[in-house]
Formats: C-alpha cells, structure tokens, sequence
C-alpha cells in the first residue's frame, strides 16, 4: 500500500479538500453493507465521531475483507469525497487497506449497550468506547484549563509531595510507604512497630492532601497551586469515593475568605466555559446518551452567581424544610457536619443555583481554619453543587501563631509533626486563604457521569486495584 501520511479522523471531518488522496488509520466501530459495497465506521480517538469508509468490495481480497471485525485495527488509504448520508461532510473511498491488527471474536465491545459495572470489569478496553472516550477527551480539556487558569493570573505551579514522612499517628485514613519485611516487624517492648531501619527512619505514608506544604509557598512565592494524586484509605464504597483521586489546591498570600470564594467561584465557571468552548461534541453526546438536563445545567453554572450563605442560615433553611415536612436520612441541627442530602437540598431545591456555604462551626472542620470573633465558627468555606453536593473546601487560613498553637494543642496533634508548619506563623506571618477542589468531582459535573469510577481511567476503591 502506497505511503500516505496519516490524517487524525478529527482534522479528515473538518477537510473539503475533495478529490485528494487521504490515510486515516483506527478501529473499527461497526462494517455493514450489501454483497457489492461495505460501510466500515472508523474511529482513532481523536474525536467522538466516526468517519466512514466506503469499501467497493469487487477491488478487495475476500480473505483481507474477512479480517475486517469490530474492534480490528486497520490503515486506509482512499480518496475523500463528500458525503451523500447525513451526518458529516465527508468520508473516505477506500483504495487500498492493511489490516494492522485482527480482532478475536471473544472482544466485548460489540455493537450493543453496555453496563457501567461491566465496563469497569474491564478497564483496559473501555476507553474505546465513544462514553469513555468522550470522558477522558473532557478529562484531558479540565486539566489543560485548569493550567492556564492559574497560569493567566499569575500562580505558581507546586508540586507538592506524594510521600509525606509526618508520624501520621492516629491518621488510619492513610496509606503506609514502606521498605520493610512485612513479616519480620521490628517491635518495642511494647509492641509498637520499629521504623528505625525503614527507608525513612520513621513511618511515612502517602498524601491526603498537599496544602500545608502549598501553604509554605504561598509565602513565598505569593499564589501557587497544586494539581496532583492524593490518596485517602477509607473503607469507603460509595459513588463519590476513591482511594486514589486528583487534587487541585491553591493558596494564595494576603487573600481573605472573600477572596478566596471570589477565585473559587470565577475558576469553576471558567473550567466549565472551557468545556462547553473545547469539548462540546463529548458534552452532547453524554447529554444526548446519559444525561438530558447537562448542557442546561452547565451553561445555567455560568450565568448565575453563587449564592453565598452563612452555616448557620443554611441550618435553619434546612430546619424549616423538615417542618414543613421534608424527610432528610440524616438529622439537621447546628453543629452537625451536613450529608450530601442537605447540601443538594440547598442547591437544588431551595436556591436552584450553586452555594458557597461559609462559618461553620470550628468543631467539625480542620485545625488550621482561621476562627471567627464569636469563637464558635471558622472561616470555612465549602461550593455546593447540583447532583454533586461539596466540590470545593476551603478556608482562610490561622495566620496567628498563639491561636493555631492552642488549636493543635485542643486537638493533641502531635507537635514533633507540626514545627515546619508553625514555623511560617513566626517569620513574617500574613493573612493568606485556599481551597482544594477534587478534580473527580469537577468531571462528574461537567460530564454528567454518576459514579467517580467512570471518570478516572482505572479507578482504586477497597478490594480493587486491577489494571
């Protein structure tokens, strides 16, 4: 077969250079026809659509034809010509085609529906279905444009580290990083493990979350962000979860909460503009296949501001909803840290618009959130949103080394963890405000998917971590 260059299905659409001689390589969706002409659809990823292949079966090797199956690999060279069907402007009339790759007859994409669980069985096949190659084309989009967002204001890209060599004590929600024999532990004489000639010298796990040490750049380098893997052992099986997600977390010096809600609030409506702007075929395919409202929904994020509501009104909004008898699974009162229900109650049904729910009481949320005058809130600040509930926490953060000392020491964290950290409030402390947005959750808004599973390409949960 004569050398062509190769030209990605999603540039061959876009060309009205009819008449030309075009190679486009891919695997094969479908092949139907009659005994005189065959259809092949055509696929390489590099878009949702197929371009199709005419193939003039007098001109081609029966035995060359026989190989030509769902899921088969294949290399065309032919002549593009504009399209009589619907649906696109152009397609291919094969001249010459190379089967670069048979496909068994046990392969289990076929061209029929498939389930969700199924798909997840098998992981390394899935990304070739038009779903999931859509969810990842989007994926790739979200990352690109949460880049230039902050790169276009000015911050610094951080990279934080994977492993963290903090004690982790009492942390039982992290993972051990470890060289040592397993069965062969080093004990004191009262039983606690020996980590003297582990690789660190000390126990070392893998990262929650990388804002303490954003929070050390942030004051230095001004506005940073961190964008990378993070790691959570819950036991944990719901759709939101994973044991291994990305995290998204900037910090930026002499920002307060206001500031902060205001940047939290214009890089998610950016992040969905993006793919609105970049990726609109995946979006309308999942709208027009999963998800009918998602194109409404998302266009309704951009032209609505977020609501911005204390904790404690939104307690007695909740409150009155179960008076006048709204029946939540879990109860309402302040003080409670609020379930996904409450959250969606608030988004909804009552604003039917994001909230940016802010002060809640310091009891439920982390040491290093600033506290208000009433000494009962903190300058907590978490981005409710429709079918997701919480897709962004954050805070300003304790610039005053006596009240974060007296916070670590209420909550008996272990010091010998914390001096780097108390360190930035004694050598020229300022105010200083972040968050972090789980960037699973930002795609199952922009996608419309309902399991996190389905946006990362091979998800770990409990008791899964095949591929």
């Amino acid at each position: 077969m004569e050398k062509i260059s190769r030209t990605k299905i999603v540039d061959l659409l876009k060309c009205r250079d009819f008449g030309a001689m075009v190679n486009v390589k891919g695997w094969v969706r479908t092949r139907r026809g009659s005994k005189q002409v065959n259809f092949i659809a055509l696929n390489d990823g590099s878009t949702i659509n197929n371009v199709q292949i005419v193939v003039d079966l007098a001109n081609f090797d029966e035995e060359m034809l026989k190989q030509i199956t769902t899921g088969a690999c294949i290399s065309v060279n032919g002549e593009l010509t504009e399209s009589i069907g619907s649906g696109q402007a152009a397609e291919v009339q094969a001249r010459g085609i190379e089967v670069l790759g048979t496909c068994d007859n046990t392969y289990p994409l076929q061209k029929k529906g498939h389930t969700m669980e199924f798909l997840r069985e098998i992981a390394h096949l899935r990304p070739r279905t038009n779903t999931f190659g859509a969810v990842f084309r989007i994926r790739h989009n979200m990352a690109i444009a949460i880049h230039k967002f902050f790169h276009e204001r000015g911050f610094f890209y951080f990279h934080t580290p994977i492993i963290t060599a903090s004690d982790c004590e009492g942390a039982g929600q992290m993972f051990q990083v470890t060289t040592k024999n397993l069965y062969d532990l080093k004990k004191d004489e009262n039983g606690a493990i020996i980590y003297d000639d582990d690789f660190f010298g000390k126990q070392a796990s893998l990262t929650v979350s990388g804002q303490l040490e954003g929070e050390l750049a942030a004051t230095a380098l001004g506005a940073i962000y961190t964008f990378g893997p993070t790691f959570r052992a819950e036991n944990s099986n719901t759709p939101r979860h994973l044991a291994e997600f990305w995290m998204i977390e900037p910090e930026v010096a002499f920002n307060d909460i206001t500031d902060n809600m205001d940047l939290a609030e214009d890089f998610i409506k950016y992040c969905v503009q993006w793919a609105l702007d970049n990726c609109y075929d995946d979006v309308k395919f999942l709208n027009d296949m999963f998800d009918k409202g998602l194109i409404e929904r998302l266009q309704g994020v951009l032209k609505e501001e977020f609501v911005r509501l204390p904790y404690t009104e939104g307690i007695k909004i909740l409150e009155e909803a179960v008076a006048k008898g709204h029946k939540f699974e879990f109860p309402v009162y302040w003080g409670v840290d609020l379930a996904s229900e409450h959250e969606r109650y608030l988004v909804e049904e009552h604003f039917k618009r994001p909230v940016i729910l802010t002060d809640y009481p310091k009891e439920i949320k982390a040491f290093y959130m600033k506290q208000n005058e009433d000494g009962k809130t903190v300058r907590a600040m978490d981005v409710l949103f429709p079918k997701i509930g919480e897709i962004i926490g954050g805070s300003e953060r304790e610039a005053d080394y006596d009240k974060l000392m007296t916070r670590i020491q209420e909550l008996e964290i272990p010091m010998k963890d914390m001096w780097w950290y108390l360190d930035t409030r004694k050598f020229g402390s300022c105010p200083h405000s972040g968050f972090g947005l789980g960037f699973e959750r930002l795609l199952l808004f922009v996608t419309g998917m309902t399991n996190i599973r389905d946006v990362i390409p091979f998800p770990r949960t409990p008791r899964n971590a095949e591929f």
